[in-house]
């Protein structure tokens, strides 16, 4: 499985940016896939997260303002999408997409959004 994310850069405060991540390979019909980030100096936390059953999950701190969301090309080719709203200067950070299954764990490079206040 190979991850793919596009998408980052600078906006200012109040505004929106959208990240994709296109998920390629065999992708297993039970899977997890998300968005991490990672703030230099701090731990990578989870942005948001959601199942190949649907269930979604977001951090605390962007619900209400990020939403995932994922297009499916069949078994070969995914693309999960973070649409963030109302970007603060504290959602600045470099952020990654993830996939998981049983098998394994795949993380996409980086993709930096800096919001300027």
């Amino acid at each position: 499985v190979q991850l793919q994310a596009s998408g980052g850069g600078l906006v200012q405060a109040g505004g929106s940016m959208r990240l994709s991540c296109v998920v390629s390979g065999y992708i297993l019909s039970s899977n997890v896939m998300g968005w991490y980030r990672r703030v230099p100096g701090e731990q990578r936390e989870l942005v948001a997260s959601i199942t190949s059953g649907g269930t979604i999950n977001y951090v605390d701190s962007v619900k209400g303002r990020f939403a995932i969301s994922k297009s499916n090309a069949g078994n070969a080719k995914t693309t999960v999408y973070l649409t963030m709203n109302i970007l603060k200067p504290e959602d600045t950070a470099v952020y990654y997409c993830d996939y998981q299954d049983t098998r394994y764990r795949h993380w996409g490079q980086g993709t930096l959004v800096t919001v300027s206040s």
